[in-house]
């Protein structure tokens, strides 16, 4: 199991920048592999944007690729979201989650949900026009 905390979520104007952070806590070497979802009233939680645990590759919605970046620190075990060019439309609650892997499956980028274990309690983004 993966404990997860987010933060950095907060007002910005649209076309501004913002970055969330989450920082992981788990058992000494768990493999585990991360993504951003979110969820806007009303709607189903959608993927955003995930990291493989080997390699450090990503996968991103198109909504949000050419804009966002995922990354990791993983001394820190922080992942991080950068947000540029915030449009109105994500506005939304930002969740970081976690997925358990293998050797076998580490290199992969998943943007289904299901595959995904744990989640951090959310982080909310609003932009404004």
């Amino acid at each position: 199991q993966v404990q997860l905390i987010e933060s950095g979520g907060g007002l910005v104007q649209a076309g501004g920048s913002l970055k969330l952070s989450c920082v992981a806590s788990a058992r000494t070497g768990s493999k585990y592999a991360m993504g951003w979802f979110r969820q806007a009233p009303g709607k189903e939680r959608e993927f955003v944007a995930g990291i493989s645990w080997i390699g450090g590759n990503t996968c991103y919605a198109d909504s949000v690729k050419d804009r966002f970046t995922i990354s990791g620190d993983y001394p820190k075990n922080t992942l991080y979201l950068q947000m540029n060019i915030l449009k109105t439309e994500d506005t939304a609650v930002y969740f970081c989650a976690a997925r358990m892997v293998t050797w076998s499956t580490g290199r992969s980028c998943s943007k289904a949900r299901d595959d995904y274990n744990d989640w951090g309690q959310g982080t909310q983004v609003t932009v404004s026009s």
